[in-house]
């Protein structure tokens, strides 16, 4: 098996057609068609499947096709980094977890913004696809505030680029100027979803409290927990930078920082023997704690 195999394996695919891969090509069909053959044979299974006229992947060849795609990145990675001195623009490949501050991300992008040398390519996704991708060279780095598990087999390295306090915030007809633990006791609550670390960080506080939350909504977005507080449906645990807008501006009030709990924002990349150079700036930069969706 080799490259070649592999190449001619993607072009059937992408055609469902020996015909049309050889034409394409400009190979002999009969040389396409040994070709794969010899691929099969060494993977020990049928990649394709005839339907009508067509040829599709079988759950193999799926398999198959997902690989080939990671060592053609992995190659054109390769490539691209043996060229760099001659390159005028390089792009920095970032996936960020979907409900994180978007902010925050610009926040950490800031020095490579505007530079005519670099072109910045977003993701957002979950985190199991941003690491799958990440693993696949698909991505440079991972923005999360959710630490990645430490599985056997992964070469992930986790940095710690920010933090920041969390509040009991609402609107100043909720708040009434009442003490923390009277409103955490009797008020409606907006609460980060269960699954999150800042939630069940609050439900400790709340043990150590002897407190039990009246939960009028709960959200794993930060964007979401930002717009409920607005509608005054509850008061809110949520990061005051999330909303410096609204406690500029009056619409909400921040009642106390609660105690011990801090969001933290971490960036994620992979051992590589070529890694991105721009990322290393990044790293480096001090980076404000998260700022508003």
């Amino acid at each position: 098996m080799n490259l070649h195999h592999l190449k001619l394996f993607r072009a059937v695919a992408a055609d469902g057609s020996l015909t049309a891969a050889a034409r394409r090509l400009n190979l002999s069909q009969s040389a396409v068609s040994t070709q794969i053959k010899a691929l099969e044979a060494a993977l020990g299974h049928d990649l394709f499947e005839r339907r009508g006229r067509s040829l599709v992947l079988t759950e193999a060849g799926r398999i198959a096709m997902d690989h080939a795609d990671a060592i053609f990145r992995t190659a054109d990675d390769l490539a691209s980094v043996m060229r760099e001195t001659g390159q005028t623009r390089r792009a920095l490949r970032v996936g960020a977890l979907a409900t994180l501050s978007r902010n925050f991300q610009i926040e950490f992008l800031r020095p490579l913004l505007g530079r005519r040398d670099v072109e910045v390519v977003l993701h957002s996704g979950s985190q199991a696809e941003l690491l799958r991708d990440l693993d696949a060279l698909a991505l440079d780095v991972v923005l999360t505030n959710l630490t990645p598990p430490r599985e056997a087999g992964t070469n992930w390295l986790v940095h710690q680029i920010g933090e920041q306090p969390v509040s009991l915030i609402g609107t100043p007809m909720r708040v009434r100027g009442l003490p923390l633990m009277d409103l955490l006791g009797q008020e409606s609550l907006v609460l980060p979803a269960r699954h999150t670390s800042l939630r069940a960080s609050f439900d400790a506080l709340m043990a150590r409290y002897g407190l039990t939350p009246h939960v009028a909504a709960e959200a794993d977005d930060m964007a979401m927990l930002r717009l409920l507080a607005r509608e005054d449906a509850g008061l809110a645990v949520i990061p005051p930078i999330v909303v410096r807008d609204e406690l500029n501006s009056g619409i909400l009030i921040e009642v106390a920082q609660l105690d011990g709990i801090r969001e933290h924002f971490l960036a994620v990349t992979c051992q590589r023997r070529f890694p991105n150079p721009l990322l290393g700036a990044l790293l480096a930069a001090p980076h404000t704690a998260a700022a508003s969706h």
